[in-house]
């Protein structure tokens, strides 16, 4: 048992001040010093310096390792340009993208306040990292393919890869998880199997979703940059499911979406009523040219989250929060700044079925300690002076130990 006190503590009703959090690998109690100690007398007490205000761990519930190579090979500005260099280089990338390079992914992640992260895994490499790792991850097996012949094979191999971040769950942090990667990349036969399993399993499941342009005159018309893609790359011109029947496949299990931008308000308030969430990663919706997520009139929980580095420029957090701040300028800062902290604490914990995101009673013991470059006048800034002067984390604690 351990007491940790700092100036501000966020809450679920808040910040607050004049109080400090008991806990174990759990938290077992908030309170005043004063109660805590007379409580748990024999509990260390680990003092914070001025200004710090104590979060539950930060949570990237979308993010890919397996590109983090990716420096200036990839084509930014337009998503197919883009898509259309990732098939050109994705075996260079993904061969010079070693369990080295994934691991400092990790770390700059944990240096930036990050307890948990949700990893898409196309091909399962970065799963003895993700193992070794000391934060939290729900490990995305990612069921992609279009082609009603391989559909068996397909799924096999899926499923090996799901079996082998179960076996993994047992002796680390790993909770195993299923992505869909999308309504123009995958079969429908594939979907609805995948999707059966995740509900008779109970696992996290995400699917991108509408997040280009392209992608919704692709399955709306049949049109556009997909088609001649489609036909190269898949000897395919029909797309194989329609926007509404992909998101009705979702209607009976709580999907994380990705992306979004092309979204109707129609589409995001049926998303809504389903009990669905989005991950909102502003910097690659800029980097690839597909548009803004209107966060100001959804009706249903979102993430902010990096996605990976082949669609951005670092892991870091706090860059994506200011991201965030700076793409949707019409909003009052104060009130966004809370809704972003929000969204990356308890949205974020919701999302990827983790027992984190709140300085609760009962809640892991993950936390990220921020400190402010000087005393806050206006409480109510605090989120806001949080995302602005932040480069990285001055404390991480993950199940009660401290890694930064």
């Amino acid at each position: 048992m351990q007491i940790i006190v700092a100036d501000f503590i966020y809450t679920p009703e808040g910040f607050v001040s004049g109080h400090a959090v008991a806990f174990g690998s759990t938290i077992e109690a908030v309170d005043t010093l004063a109660v805590l100690q007379a409580r748990y007398p024999n509990a260390p007490r680990i003092t914070t310096p001025p200004n710090t205000i104590l979060y539950p761990g930060f949570i990237n519930t979308h993010v890919h390792l397996e590109f983090s190579a990716n420096k200036t090979t990839l084509k930014y500005g337009e998503f197919m340009p883009w898509l259309d260099s990732v098939i050109t280089h994705r075996e260079d990338l993904v061969g010079a993208c070693d369990n080295r390079m994934m691991y400092q992914a990790c770390n700059t992640m944990l240096e930036s306040g990050i307890t948990s992260f949700g990893a898409i895994s196309s091909f399962g490499l970065e799963l003895e990292v993700c193992q070794k790792s000391p934060q939290r991850v729900v490990f995305f097996n990612e069921l992609i393919g279009s082609n009603a012949m391989m559909a068996d094979m397909l799924y096999g191999d899926f499923l090996e890869r799901l079996n082998a971040s179960k076996a993994k769950a047992h002796s680390s942090r790993i909770t195993p998880a299923i992505a869909i990667h999308s309504p123009y990349a995958v079969h429908p036969i594939l979907i609805q199997k995948a999707l059966t399993l995740a509900k008779q399993q109970h696992l996290p499941l995400s699917a991108h979703l509408l997040e280009s342009p392209a992608e919704r005159e692709w399955l709306e018309e049949g049109a556009g940059a997909f088609k001649p893609f489609f036909e190269q790359y898949f000897k395919s011109s029909i797309p194989m499911s329609s926007v509404e029947e992909f998101i009705h496949a979702f209607d009976t299990y709580p999907t994380h979406f990705t992306h979004c931008t092309q979204a109707t308000q129609r589409e995001l308030d049926y998303l809504a009523t389903k009990g669905h969430s989005i991950a909102h990663c502003p910097r690659s919706n800029r980097y690839l040219g597909c548009g803004r997520l209107a966060i100001e009139s959804l009706k249903l929980p979102f993430s902010v989250a990096t996605d990976g580095l082949s669609s951005n420029d670092s892991l870091n957090l706090f860059d994506e929060l200011r991201s965030a701040m700076m793409l949707h300028h019409q909003e009052d800062m104060t009130t966004l700044a809370n809704q972003l902290i929000e969204s990356v604490t308890r949205h974020g914990a919701d999302a990827l079925h983790l027992n984190a995101g709140e300085i609760a009673v009962g809640k892991e013991a993950d936390f990220t300690l921020v400190t402010l470059p000087d005393t806050p006048e206006r409480p109510e800034e605090l989120a806001l002076w949080t995302i602005l002067h932040t480069q990285s984390a001055s404390g991480v604690y993950i199940a009660g130990e401290q890694y930064v």
